[in-house]
């Protein structure tokens, strides 16, 4: 917002200079727009904030990728989806994940209905981006939290398998499944062999 503004009338919305304000409606009326703060919802003086106005697609996945908590809790308290998919077909879960912004992560994570299995384009969940960045303390957030360490990305990989860290290897590889190492191998007594 450019300016203070007071509510004058039941409908209007309370803010102060610099809060940011979710445009929610300008159709309605071209000098009052309705917008929400802070978890309220009002009308606002259109000029009030109309020089400044940015269109921001996916505000929540922004504040995520940058690491910006106080900008991440306006959107969650504003009621913006935690579980919206950019045009990569990524949560801001991915994103924060995938930046290793822990603060966000486990702000997100506190989100009753977020889904922390989402698989982008690419296959890639949040514990996929997290393992191949290095992020082992994101890693453990997501596990403790009920990730699938066993879902494969389009690669056909695992987050184990696509890890370069060690940390976050230690993390994941307790979770595969060792069946498929057994499997074709044939078991040699030592009196067999000759």
């Amino acid at each position: 917002a450019l300016y203070r503004y007071t509510a004058q009338q039941a409908d209007e919305l309370s803010f102060e200079e610099g809060d940011n304000l979710y445009i929610l409606d300008v159709k309605s009326d071209a000098n009052w727009w309705k917008a929400s703060c802070k978890g309220k919802v009002g009308l606002i003086p259109s000029n009030y904030v109309e020089e400044s106005t940015e269109e921001v697609l996916h505000p929540l996945h922004e504040a995520a990728k940058r690491g910006n908590l106080t900008f991440l809790t306006e959107c969650i308290k504003n009621k913006v989806s935690v579980n919206g998919l950019d045009k990569a077909g990524c949560t801001a879960l991915h994103w924060a994940s995938h930046a290793g912004n822990e603060d966000c992560v486990k702000e997100l994570l506190k989100v009753v209905n977020i889904e922390i299995n989402v698989q982008n384009k690419l296959g890639d969940t949040p514990l996929h981006s997290c393992a191949w960045k290095g992020h082992s303390e994101v890693v453990k957030m997501l596990l403790d939290k009920g990730a699938n360490p066993s879902l494969k990305n389009n690669e056909n990989k695992t987050p184990f398998e696509i890890t370069n860290d060690p940390a976050c290897a230690a993390l994941l590889k307790p979770l595969q499944r060792t069946s498929s190492i057994m499997a074709g191998e044939e078991y040699v007594d030592s009196d067999d062999s000759e």
